[in-house]
């Protein structure tokens, strides 16, 4: 039942809050590793803006109360090989993609610099073509590619495991020709 004033009136922030940290923003219990944060079970400090609108909504992190704490820590043996295991699937998967080699046809002039560019969203296309599945977001390229060669690009699967795929970027073949 809401927390009602004499008057009869709601009172605006009935809910419990947050704890806070010694720098003033909210502290959180990580559920899972987030990249550039922590990792799973770490307690950390962060802005009231992203707790509310990332981390909390996501499930990634949840309120640092003591009983949470407990219950991470008798489970954290669990989680340490669950992580490991994670490790290990992600290491076969940059192994595997290690082996991957790609082609992208793209219009080029006849310097072989292309009238568009290849990105990471070409990139994701053509290795689902080829039966591997990955977001564009972890392509890691320095920048699009904009001419005809042979590319190492880099994949991120995690924060302690990088892939390496080739890329052939190659002339559109011309039926005319």
């Amino acid at each position: 039942m809401p927390a009602v004033k004499s008057s009869g009136r709601k009172l605006k922030h009935a809910h419990k809050r947050l704890p806070r940290g010694p720098h003033g923003g909210y502290k959180l219990l990580l559920i899972h590793n987030v990249e550039h944060l922590g990792r799973q079970g770490d307690i950390v400090e962060v802005k009231p803006g992203y707790a509310n609108n990332f981390l909390l909504p996501q499930g990634l992190a949840t309120v640092a109360t003591e009983h949470h704490q407990r219950m991470v820590e008798k489970h954290r043996e669990k989680l340490r090989q669950i992580e490991l295991e994670k490790l290990a699937h992600y290491r076969s998967a940059a192994d595997d993609l290690a082996k991957q080699s790609i082609t992208i046809e793209a219009n080029a002039n006849d310097d072989g610099h292309l009238y568009g560019s290849v990105g990471a969203h070409e990139i994701v296309d053509a290795l689902k073509a080829v039966g591997v599945t990955l977001a564009s977001d972890q392509i890691r390229l320095e920048g699009p590619l904009r001419e005809l060669g042979l590319y190492t690009v880099k994949v991120h699967f995690h924060t302690e495991v990088q892939g390496e795929v080739k890329v052939w970027v190659v002339p559109t073949a011309n039926p005319e020709a």
